[in-house]
Order: structure tokens, then sequence, then C-alpha cells
């Protein structure tokens, strides 16, 4: 796509979103929602609380329902040592992961699917 195709499209799409945003203006529903968060910060502030003193007010299990989550997590399980057994030149490498750089030059050369079969 060209440059300027490419300039025209992108223009189109931010008139788009410029008419969009305009009728949302003019919407009731955003007027109030508006006014609603703008007085519930000033109540905030006149009395010195934040947006969480007021969850934990409401919902005092809210911050104690996430943490447990992750500390139920099991360990990871320990990585298995491979023996790889090239049956071209008879050398052998062990690795837990497929980073070793003689494994990936192998890989290279005759294939994943080959060198995956010379595990013993």
């Amino acid at each position: 796509m060209s440059r300027l195709a490419e300039f025209r499209q992108l223009e189109q799409k931010l008139a788009a979103q410029l008419a969009e945003l305009e009728a949302m203006k003019g919407s009731s529903e955003l007027q109030n929602e508006i006014e609603f968060e703008t007085k519930l910060r000033d109540l905030l502030a006149k009395y010195g609380y934040s947006l969480r003193d007021i969850i934990n007010l409401l919902d005092p299990q809210a911050g104690r329902r996430a943490a447990p989550v992750a500390a139920e997590r099991a360990p990871r399980r320990a990585r298995q040592v491979k023996q790889y057994k090239n049956p071209h030149n008879g050398e052998i490498i062990e690795t837990k992961g497929g980073n070793h750089k003689l494994l990936k030059e192998w890989k290279a050369e005759y294939g994943s699917d080959e060198v995956e079969s010379w595990v013993s």
C-alpha cells in the first residue's frame, strides 16, 4: 500500500472516530456518568478517602481473594535431562532444553523430527 493510500485510510478512520466521539459527548448517559464521577471524587477528597478505601469499606474480602490464588501454585517441575546421540558421527550431548548450540546445529542440518528421534 502506498504511503498516500495509507494516509487517506488513517484520515478516514480518524474522521469516523471523531464523529463517534462527538456523538458520545452529546449522550445524556455519558453526562450523567461524568457528573457522578466528579461528585464522587469531590466527596472522597472532602472526607480524605481514596477509591481503595471505599472498596475495602464496601468489600473487605476483595484484597484477600486474589492473593491465595498465587500462593497455591505448585512449583514448576524440573526438566528432564535428554541425551541425544548423533548416528552420523557418534557425538553425544545432554541437555534439559532446546537451547543447546550443537543441538540447534543438528536440527538445522538434519531437521527437528529426525534429531528428536535420536533421544536415548
